[in-house]
């Protein structure tokens, strides 16, 4: 698609985060059951069900624009994929692979944010009130998720992983 408007800009940009999320649906169960963390298990199994409501709120912005929300890839995503699935399938002690398993997963979230708050600014740049706020509320999900993962990793999780590689 040329990118001839702002507009046309925010909807290459939504496609890509949309791509981008349901990649994340898929990817974060085989984090899940990889991690040894109990807290971190809970929170990615509750960032699935989050990621399903920011799904939703991207197809209902699709539907507002009157255009459909695939025909993009989202390499960017893909790779950041690829490389938390080469972590785990390297293995290794289960506290250290804890703690890379959350840079994985952040690297996922600040690639998220970076999305949202594009699109965001662009849809209020648009004066488009409405799915600006869309975007402002999955932002902050995407905020919050990566603030819970730092918790996580500075709370006990790194440090386990520090004992378990002595």
């Amino acid at each position: 698609m040329p990118l001839n408007s702002m507009q046309d800009l925010m909807i290459h940009k939504l496609q890509d985060i949309y791509d981008a999320e349901n990649q994340a649906l898929q990817a974060y169960p085989q984090l899940a059951e990889a991690v040894s963390s109990p807290e971190l298990k809970q929170g990615f199994q509750q960032h699935v069900e989050q990621t399903q409501g920011q799904v939703q709120r991207l197809e209902q912005l699709f539907e507002q624009l009157g255009k459909k929300p695939g025909g993009q890839t989202c390499h960017a995503m893909k790779g950041l994929i690829q490389e938390g699935q080469k972590i785990v399938k390297e293995g290794g002690a289960p506290e250290v692979l804890d703690a890379a398993i959350i840079a994985a997963a952040q690297a996922i979230e600040h690639y998220e944010i970076a999305g949202y708050g594009t699109a965001r600014t662009l849809a209020q740049q648009a004066g488009m009130t409405e799915a600006a706020q869309l975007l402002e509320q999955t932002l902050e999900e995407e905020k919050n998720m990566d603030s819970r993962l730092t918790q996580l990793a500075e709370g006990n999780v790194n440090q386990k992983a520090q004992q378990a590689g002595q």
